[in-house]
């Protein structure tokens, strides 16, 4: 085993986290679920979230028979909307073209939606101790300081040396742990900002502590003007029922429902027979995406239902329904739950 491997398991023997929920009854199925929710994400935020969707989906059939919007429902508020759609169809391919079985090759795994090189390595590495690099966003920052790795993650050049340096370093023994360790080092102690050098196994060694570049590496990806959009959401409430609109299946908040835009108030009512009682305009916010920021003007319009005669109304083609927020379970936008704690505070 290398210096480097070796340190770091003795730090973890002592300082590591081993009781977190998907160490506990380790299958491929709840690793795979874990990696794919701490892509970008806390663990203290994914804890709650996983508890609960391991409570409804503990085994991969039940994933892939459940609707999309179930999925959707249990990832509301985690973000990244993206890899619940992705875990939702893998667990499909995985019933159809792998019998119900998680692959356990690393092109098979990778051939799944969702699931990259770093993933597919953790899920080898931690479900069958097989050497398997892995790279998340902890390990960048703990290689990219300990060995003074210049230049932006982003970057093709500084991705591969990045990688190379995981691929070396990766033991052949207990490589579960190792991997487990790598990422604690970079969650715990190596963090973007304040880190706990005096705590790292590699306070001695770290050349950008003795360089004093902690603060600069790794590369800050180049900064380039973030773009505003705007748009007017309008909050339509039918007594305690909310009207919502889903989101095309691809695209910005594919799949899940949000409150429907318009700038024309008085055509959309008359479009889908609506009368309106009260309107007033709340206050707006800033909801940043990757790209993007979008300044959002919630507008609520207390409304009731015209008589119909024939028209087909506004569940045609289920894109709009009248969420009843006490009883519906459906994936919701980031904007619709801030403006019901606005409503509802």
């Amino acid at each position: 085993m290398n210096d480097f491997a070796d340190q770091l398991l003795r730090w973890f023997d002592q300082h590591g986290r081993k009781d977190l929920p998907w160490q506990q009854a380790v299958t491929p199925y709840r690793v795979w679920v874990s990696e794919i929710m701490l892509q970008q994400t806390q663990v203290a935020t994914v804890i709650p979230y996983y508890n609960r969707f391991m409570a409804r989906f503990p085994s991969i059939d039940l994933l892939a028979e459940a609707s999309q919007d179930e999925v959707l429902h249990l990832w509301t508020g985690l973000g990244y909307y993206a890899r619940a759609r992705n875990l939702h169809q893998s667990a499909q391919t995985v019933m159809t073209d792998f019998n119900g079985e998680l692959p356990g090759t690393q092109e098979e795994l990778e051939s799944l939606p969702g699931i990259g090189r770093s993933t597919a390595g953790a899920i080898i590495s931690i479900c069958t101790n097989r050497r398997a690099a892995i790279l998340d966003g902890n390990v960048k920052r703990v290689l990219a300081r300990v060995f003074a790795i210049d230049g932006w993650p982003g970057k093709s050049e500084t991705l591969k040396a990045l990688w190379q340096k995981a691929e070396d370093l990766t033991p052949n023994e207990r490589v579960a742990d190792y991997t487990q360790a790598i990422m604690d080092l970079g969650a715990m102690v190596c963090t973007r900002s304040s880190p706990n050098c005096k705590d790292c196994p590699f306070a001695d060694t770290c050349i950008a502590r003795m360089d004093n570049r902690i603060k600069e590496l790794p590369s800050s990806k180049p900064k380039k003007t973030i773009p505003i959009r705007t748009a007017r959401m309008l909050v339509l409430l039918k007594g305690e029922s909310i009207l919502l609109e889903q989101r095309p299946a691809k695209g910005l908040w594919g799949g899940l429902w949000s409150f429907p835009e318009a700038e024309d108030i008085n055509g959309f009512l008359e479009d889908h027979q609506l009368t309106l009682n009260h309107q007033e305009t709340l206050a707006g916010f800033r909801h940043t995406f990757t790209h993007f920021h979008l300044d959002i003007t919630p507008v609520v319009l207390k409304v009731s239902e015209k008589p119909r005669i024939s028209e087909p109304g506004l569940d045609h083609q289920g894109l709009f329904r009248w969420y009843q927020p006490d009883t519906d379970e459906i994936g919701l936008t980031g904007a619709v739950v801030r403006v019901m704690q606005q409503l509802h505070p």
